[in-house]
């Protein structure tokens, strides 16, 4: 996923960056409000991890006018605050989750986790195109029934294709579904993600390079399971 952190503490944001990064997610990062607000309106993210109290005012405000504007961006509030009235004012400014601070890295995660396959995953997430089944849910590939053991990236890759399966996928997407901003701009690390998903996918190849254009995923889609 592409996740951006709206955290003013710099130890804790880094520490999360870092963790969320090591596990293979695109990683943004913003301290107050207005640096939120014009990451939102650069960047698709799938989820943002949301601080409470910012040192340019309440991030609920914020939440609030995204709600209002239609953006239905999935958000996990951080807060230091433990009262009911606290979380219960978090819920209904628009946010998916809570979690109350001092926290696990691993309870962060499980509640990202939980948020993306509410918002995101269909009721049966396996998608077959041909003899390549691809399990959201469980984020495992299988081809010919054979388990294919992929890196978190080549993962997001391998989804963002399928679900654009029949469709050209630039260059540019697949860097803003896969990298965040300290990524070198200049770098050819798409190209290699795209190399290393075909190898391991296997013959016949199922991603075709569209010269001057990107890559797209041939196959025929079957019904989901």
């Amino acid at each position: 996923m592409r996740i951006l952190i709206v955290e003013d503490e710099f130890e804790l944001r880094q520490a999360i960056a870092r963790y969320l990064r090591g596990m293979g997610h695109a990683v943004d990062e913003s301290d107050t409000c207005r640096s939120a607000v014009e990451s939102i309106e650069i960047y698709e993210h799938d989820i943002v991890i949301l601080d409470r109290m910012l040192p340019d005012g309440d991030s609920i405000k914020m939440l609030q006018q995204w709600r209002k504007d239609g953006r239905q961006i999935p958000v996990l509030f951080l807060t230091a605050r433990d009262s009911i009235d606290d979380r219960v004012d978090g819920l209904q400014g628009g946010a998916d989750d809570y979690l109350v601070k001092p926290f696990a890295m691993e309870e962060l995660t499980a509640r990202l986790s939980s948020i993306a396959r509410r918002r995101t995953f269909p009721a049966e997430p396996i998608v077959r195109i041909g003899s390549l089944e691809v399990d959201q849910g469980r984020r495992e590939v299988r081809r010919e029934g054979v388990l294919i053991p992929l890196r978190p990236k080549e993962f997001t890759l391998l989804e963002l294709l399928v679900s654009r399966r029949g469709r050209v996928v630039s260059k540019h997407q697949i860097v803003d579904s896969c990298w965040d901003e300290a990524r070198e701009p200049m770098s050819n690390v798409e190209e290699t993600l795209v190399a290393s998903l075909r190898r391991k996918l296997g013959k016949p190849t199922l991603i075709r390079t569209i010269r001057g254009s990107g890559y797209m995923i041939e196959g025929t889609r079957e019904n989901d399971a």
